[in-house]
């Protein structure tokens, strides 16, 4: 695996396909697309929490914003959904309406918080139907709709259970029914999965991907978790210290990252450098990614002494390190019967040549 060599358009953040038709989502007839166009954030300080981006999110489309902490992808959601002003020369469009200055209740968004707010007072149905409530739509309506969205997150059976008589998962689900229940145009996602425990949080994963497949609502995720970003997002925007590092489809990032950050920030990145690597493989830096490496006897090729080993049910992975003191890490089927202290030779699975990448 090389790393793409990052071209002027990336750092606009104009570039990524589009999602592949075999998966593209059906957009509604009220999906909007949202364009922002030279948007900037700073805060009183004179701290520049978002450096201007320019940025495009299709109708229907699943955007999810990845990045470590401070990295401004919570302030462009927050910029997004009218929370945060941009900064003046900044636009933020959905559809042809500018709605940069247009205040939140006004820019027909739902909404779902990293700590979901809940009403504790109010039953299931009553938290789904609140903003339907506060919107005026009347009693007969406004219970169909709830009979609806519990329906559609397969929560019927708890409509008149209390908040704090649910699981976290069944907590997740009532703050989505009850961003979607008043229809909106654009649904904005803050970690909404993060609360929860490692094992529900993957099953819920497999259910909101599904759901918004189903939804085909224009919609923007904020998440640190690489692989929730490449699970839920037809595209994804990887940001760093405020800035857009790469936009495009989780395969395209991932086998082609335009940078050193974005290849290290979606999963564990190999480099071995030194005259070995130049004698097997002609070149100076090899990169590749864990999964990539076969394991063989030693005999021929790069070796390596194995430091740790670690089954993971599916596959094993393991810790080696070269002669030299350069360390690596591979991944092989659960089979693999290597132990601490064996030493193994290193080569890289051949990669298809549809999926070769740009070089260094």
């Amino acid at each position: 695996m090389n790393i793409a060599t990052p071209a002027r358009s990336v750092a606009s953040g104009t570039t990524g396909a589009p999602p592949h038709p075999s998966t593209a989502k059906t957009p509604t007839a009220t999906a909007l697309a949202i364009r922002l166009t030279h948007c900037a954030k700073t805060w009183p300080d004179g701290t520049r929490a978002l450096e201007p981006l320019d940025l495009e999110v299709q109708a229907g489309e699943t955007l999810a914003l990845l990045g470590p902490s401070g990295c401004g992808k919570t302030t462009l959601l927050r910029m997004i959904c009218g929370l945060e002003q941009a900064d003046d020369g900044s636009r933020i469009d959905f559809g042809d309406t500018d709605i940069t200055r247009v205040a939140p209740e006004a820019r027909g968004v739902g909404v779902v918080f990293q700590g979901y707010a809940l009403f504790p007072n109010m039953s299931v149905a009553g938290n789904v139907g609140y903003g339907l409530k506060i919107r005026g739509v009347d009693a007969a309506t406004r219970r169909r709709r709830v009979s609806e969205m519990l329906a559609l997150v397969e929560l019927e059976a708890l409509a008149e259970r209390r908040i704090d008589q649910l699981s976290g998962g069944q907590r997740q689900r009532v703050a989505l029914a009850r961003a979607i229940a008043i229809e909106p145009r654009v649904l904005l996602l803050d970690e909404p999965l993060t609360a929860l425990d490692a094992r529900l949080r993957q099953q819920l994963r497999v259910d909101l991907a599904a759901l918004l497949h189903r939804l085909g609502i224009t919609c923007v995720i904020v998440t640190h978790d690489q692989e929730e970003a490449m699970m839920l997002g037809d595209r994804v925007a990887v940001m760093s210290a405020g800035r857009l590092e790469q936009l495009g489809t989780p395969e395209t990032l991932y086998r082609q990252p335009a940078s050193p950050f974005v290849a290290d920030f979606l999963g564990t990145l190999c480099r071995l450098q030194g005259e070995a690597v130049r004698h097997h493989h002609g070149v100076d830096t090899l990169t590749f990614r864990p999964h990539e490496v076969r394991l063989d006897a030693p005999g021929s090729g790069l070796e390596a002494r194995i430091e740790a080993r670690f089954f993971l049910g599916s596959h094993v992975r393991f810790e080696l390190r070269l002669d030299d003191g350069q360390r690596c890490t591979a991944l092989a089927t659960a089979s693999a019967g290597w132990q601490p202290g064996e030493r193994v030779g290193i080569s890289l699975i051949p990669t298809p040549p549809a999926q070769e990448t740009l070089p260094c």
